[in-house]
């Protein structure tokens, strides 16, 4: 007996250590994606470009799958046990974080696009308001994946065959389309054009692939498998420039394409019988619809520096390895221009130097980020930070360094020189054709609210199942009211017993159901190919066959659970529905309050910053202090100690935030600042301490609460083996014991 305690409390003591230092591990973790947040804001990388995946927290279980799929790492994290946009920046719009979502918590949507000026009014059809007949489609419309830019295009053609079925006829010299861009969008568009009948025309100022051709050598493509119209599907999820570029050229040959590369799009307007006429430097085409499947790059963005128009200048990398044995300067600070640097350097006897005119990267990847910070560190790139080119001469280039403070210029020797600084948008030939970017002209856009917990049509749905499960008892009520001694003189025990024809069927198919239920471990987990179907759908028949199992289970019993393996099975399976059930609510509920102070949190810090911003210099010191000291309080101590630890802190942040907060009372008088104004930031600073702890007790709450996820499961392992042995007793035994 006392070796049985022994053992007992070891394994009940290695648990709990197990437990708290897992715990521990996880609010450390937790702990570096909020400081990881706070850094994207610092840096402007937390704000989308355009597109970016908005989570309902109501919905949202923090089962990561979105993070998994996602393939730009950092975009999505979780905080609190739910998916929260990191860097947001980086979201390019694969769109595989909503589809792999198994409760519909995200929708990847433009930004708040209410003011800008960048994004096209379009109609549903990508249609130009107030321009019949004018398209648009791929990247000029906001969304850049080739994926959706080869949707864009299919479905343009689409609808320019269905008006010319609506109205046939016209002028021999009128072409049904002209499609200006040869990108995705526009091959696609050419494409499916072809298909439909369609007399059509396809120009485009440069190569058949648009901005893609102009990609580095062998760069690869993300995209997602699509339907490419007289091809198939384009299945995998990565291409090389050169497969795809290969794949277009030979569809444009074999299917006898009307491109025409080398012609450039001067602009259009429309004529009086409301046809289109599409001028360029080759000539005018008429077209009764016109499809502008044209990039956002537009025309390179040049430094207008002394030097820029010398040979040496380019605004593309095509291929690195033509690059050896050079002194070679990079400015700009996107994607494009890190690829290109690292690229370079990776060539025998170059010497990189990056030049970018801010004091941080704020848009580029994070595989991009932590290439560029290895490069820096093994010194095969050299970057220059908050520098300007200022000249460029045919060995050297000048650069204006730390411009904000006190400039210095550095003379570095140099051979090449790329300018990789962005573009200028053809929007200005855009709205000269008909095109328009005023907000007020774009369609109201649906809100975006929270939608629940999804809860209630799975409650009626439950319900439905259990009344028809109830209808069968009533049915056959004389047979399950009956006491289990005199049921075998039932003429229904034969069918309805456990060991009878129907009930053994309930059984097998409870069973069959258990089964099913469990292959959505399956689906989740990366390490099976298993991806049929949508996590959504796979969800919800987990939810709808654990429901459908304990109705089966319980008629198999015949309504009377033993004291068996078999009735043990059943209990089980019980607590398993329950269990899921409700931590499905409280394990989504919580976090989202949790959550809802971290941003209240973000949102007071934004506003502190504001109001320390608006004062002039005499006072912003005094805000900046205010902001750093009330951020020290709250972070300090916030995810480190014991629960009981934390508490204690409640009280002790609270005596510490008192004399805190008069002491910069009596600092800010001194300093002259007017009491309205004190008062403010003394209310604001309250207001981000208490959100501080509050967040964290929600934490604590949240972990209390997480151990139902792991009860759930246990539960669940349990309940299988008892099957498994109820299974093989009936088969052994015949039912004997059941």
């Amino acid at each position: 007996m006392s070796w049985t305690l022994l053992i007992a409390l070891i394994l009940v003591l290695s648990l709990a250590v197990s437990i708290a230092g897992y715990r521990r591990f996880e609010l450390a973790r937790m702990g570096g994606r909020i400081d990881e947040l706070a850094r994207a804001r610092e840096k402007g990388n937390r704000r989308a470009r355009l597109q970016y995946p908005h989570v309902d927290l109501s919905r949202c279980l923090g089962c990561g799958t979105c993070i998994q799929a996602c393939p730009e790492s950092g975009v999505l994290e979780l905080i609190h046990g739910q998916a929260i946009v990191v860097h947001g920046a980086q979201c390019v719009g694969h769109g595989l974080c909503a589809t792999e979502c198994p409760t519909g918590a995200i929708q990847v949507t433009l930004g708040d696009i209410e003011s800008r000026r960048d994004i096209p009014a379009l109609s549903e059809s990508f249609e130009v308001p107030r321009s019949e007949g004018l398209f648009l489609a791929g990247e000029v419309t906001g969304y850049a994946l080739i994926r959706t830019a080869i949707q864009h295009g299919v479905s343009v053609a689409g609808e320019v065959s269905r008006r010319v079925r609506e109205n046939p006829g016209g002028s021999s010299e009128l072409l049904d389309l002209c499609i200006v861009g040869a990108g995705p969008a526009g091959i696609a568009c050419s494409l499916e054009a072809k298909a439909r009948g369609l007399r059509f025309i396809t120009i485009d100022q440069d190569s058949l692939g648009g901005t893609i051709s102009k990609y580095p050598r062998r760069k690869l493509v993300m995209t997602q498998p699509v339907e490419l119209p007289l091809y198939g599907k384009l299945s995998k999820t990565s291409y090389e420039k050169e497969e795809l570029i290969e794949v277009w050229t030979r569809l444009a040959t074999e299917h006898e394409l009307p491109i025409r590369t080398g012609v450039r799009f001067e602009g259009m307007s429309k004529r009086s019988d409301g046809s289109f006429e599409v001028r360029t430097d080759s000539g005018s085409v008429l077209a009764q619809n016109v499809c502008l499947a044209l990039g956002r790059r537009g025309t390179p963005r040049k430094l207008e520096v002394p030097g820029e128009d010398l040979p040496k200048v380019a605004y593309s990398l095509i291929d690195a390895q033509s690059y050896q044995g050079r002194r070679i300067l990079v400015v700009g600070g996107g994607d494009s221009a890190v690829e290109a640097a690292l690229g370079l350097a990776q060539q025998p006897g170059n010497e990189v130097t990056l030049s970018y005119r801010r004091g941080a990267f704020s848009r580029i990847k994070t595989r991009n980020e932590q290439k560029l910070e290895a490069a820096v560190g093994n010194q095969s790139i050299t970057v220059l930070m908050n520098s300007q080119v200022v000249c460029i001469d045919r060995g050297a280039v000048d650069l204006s360094v730390n411009r904000t403070q006190a400039p210095r210029t550095v003379t570095l020797p140099n051979d090449e020189v790329f300018i990789m600084a962005g573009g200028i948008p053809p929007f200005e030939l855009l709205e000269q054709s008909g095109v328009s970017f005023d907000p007020k002209d774009r369609p109201a856009q649906a809100r975006i609210t929270e939608q629940g917990t999804g809860l209630f049509p799975a409650l009626v749905a439950a319900l439905a199942l259990t009344a028809g499960a109830l209808l069968w008892i009533a049915l056959f009520s004389d047979y399950y009211m009956l006491p289990l001694a005199a049921r075998t003189d039932s003429a229904w025990h034969e069918r309805l017993s456990p060991s009878g024809r129907v009930g053994l069927t309930f059984g097998i198919t409870a069973a069959i159901l258990i089964a099913v239920n469990l292959t959505y471990l399956l689906r989740r987990s990366a390490r099976f190919p298993l991806r049929l179907g949508s996590l959504r759908v796979w969800m919800t028949s987990h939810v709808a066959t654990g429901i459908l199992t304990l109705l089966f289970a319980l008629l198999h019993s015949a309504m009377a659970v033993r004291d068996t393996v078999g009735g043990h099975a059943l209990l089980g399976l019980a607590v398993l529905v329950i269990t899921g059930a409700i931590g499905r609510y409280f394990y989504s509920y919580l976090p989202r309050a949790a959550n809802g102070r971290e941003l209240a949190l973000e949102e007071v810090q934004v506003e502190l910053a504001t109001v320390s911003a608006e004062w002039d210099r005499e006072h912003r010191a005094f805000g900046e202090k205010v902001r750093s000291e009330i951020e020290g309080l709250c972070i300090s101590g916030r995810w480190k100690g014991s629960f009981f630890g934390r508490a204690f802190s409640l009280g002790r942040s609270q005596f510490l935030l008192r004399h805190l907060l008069e002491r910069l009372r009596r600092e800010g008088t001194a300093e002259g600042i007017p009491g309205d104004q004190l008062e403010r930031i003394i209310g604001l600073a309250r207001r981000a301490q208490r959100n501080a702890l509050v967040t964290a007790h929600y934490e604590d709450l949240r972990a209390l609460l997480a151990t139902w996820r792991y009860l759930h499961r246990w539960v669940a392992l349990l309940m299988v083996l008892l099957v498994l042995v109820h299974v093989f007793v009936a088969v052994r035994f015949g039912g004997v014991l059941r």
